[in-house]
């Protein structure tokens, strides 16, 4: 079975207008295809800009700071893409001379760089003939294959490279595959994909069988589980509590306030007064509003969120993470999404921090 002709034909015709598909350079792709993990192309656009224009060189990236890098990442999610970015890129500057590896097997070498990102960067900058395999491929060689294994299952990943590795065109690897992934992307859809007009509806088993709407699929998805975090929110002298999260976590590396973690539901009031009395609060403390009560879904965890806000005419027992800063000093720090969020929309206390 060969698709790479009509493929690629229909690329040329529906291909969208990509900033990165006008460069060659490995750290530009790099740095999109990442931006481009568990990211959509329409949200992900604006941070590749910012960070070109920020960090214009792999050089730059590596001399930032990492509440620099965090900052610019500030509300793309999976924090440890750009932990993981910012480490790359100091190897690539201080150890490689800024020369990013010029193969798939050396591109993997490199942290946070897996197969299917090491052989984009390597076909797309080098023209290795390396065959990319992300969702929207996964989906496409499913239902032209008719695969009803679950796409999950490592033999059934085995399985697709090798189909591609028959599939792709040799003189163009790039091209197919920007062309495979524009089609999983814009044609092949999750939901409803357009089969009547598919150019490749001749060659597709799951349109032959009717079962491109069940295809492709996963074995079990992640269990997810409920958790609370009460977060005391205190000003005081115009300042704000302020914690660094510098443990290990999905935030880590980011900035929020401290906080009371529960696997259950409990008493705002009450889980205030007990934060009270574990820091050995002695002055007046009064509660700034009603508490704000925010959800936020990871890929493994449902986040319920309550900020309990003070405004306190007494300090606190600092902890080694914490420390009382600015408004306009915290406004400069990198926070999770959840953490912006309350504090552009729903914060009494901060609401107006620029």
């Amino acid at each position: 079975m060969s698709i790479s002709g009509p493929l690629i034909a229909w690329y040329q015709v529906n291909k969208r207008d990509l900033p990165w598909r006008h460069t060659r350079d490995p750290y530009a792709i790099w740095l999109s295809e990442v931006i481009l993990q568990q990211t959509r192309v329409n949200q992900g656009m604006a941070y590749y800009y910012r960070f070109l224009e920020l960090f214009p060189t792999v050089f730059d990236l590596a001399a930032a700071s990492e509440d620099a890098v965090l900052k610019a990442w500030q509300g793309l999610g999976y924090y440890s893409r750009a932990r993981n970015l910012h480490a790359t890129a100091k190897r690539v500057a201080y150890e490689m001379e800024g020369v990013f590896p010029a193969s798939s097997d050396g591109l993997k070498t490199l942290k946070g760089v897996g197969d299917y990102t090491a052989a984009a960067i390597a076909s797309f900058s080098y023209n290795e003939c390396v065959p990319v395999l992300d969702g929207n491929v996964q989906r496409v060689v499913s239902r032209i294959m008719a695969l009803e294994e679950p796409i999950d299952k490592p033999t059934t990943k085995t399985l697709m490279l090798e189909v591609l590795n028959e599939w792709i065109d040799r003189k163009h690897p790039a091209l197919f595959n920007q062309a495979i992934m524009e089609f999983g992307a814009l044609q092949c859809t999750p939901q409803k994909p357009n089969c009547a007009v598919c150019p490749l509806k001749s060659n597709c088993l799951a349109y032959e069988k009717g079962l491109q709407s069940s295809l492709p699929f996963k074995a079990g998805k992640t269990k997810v589980t409920d958790i609370w975090m009460y977060y005391m929110v205190a000003v005081h002298d115009d300042k704000v509590l302020v914690r660094h999260r510098m443990h290990s976590g999905i935030w880590k590396g980011l900035y929020d306030f401290p906080s009371i973690d529960s696997t259950a539901v409990l008493s705002p009031v009450e889980i205030a007064q007990q934060w009270k009395n574990d820091r050995g609060v002695n002055g007046k403390w009064m509660l700034g509003g009603s508490p704000v009560e925010l959800e936020h879904i990871l890929s493994h965890r449902r986040v319920h969120a309550v900020f309990l806000e003070f405004i306190c005419d007494s300090a606190v027992e600092l902890e080694e993470s914490e420390q009382w800063i600015s408004l306009e000093e915290f406004s400069a720090l990198g926070v999770s999404r959840l953490v912006d969020r309350y504090i552009r929309e729903y914060s009494q206390l901060l609401g107006g921090m620029e």
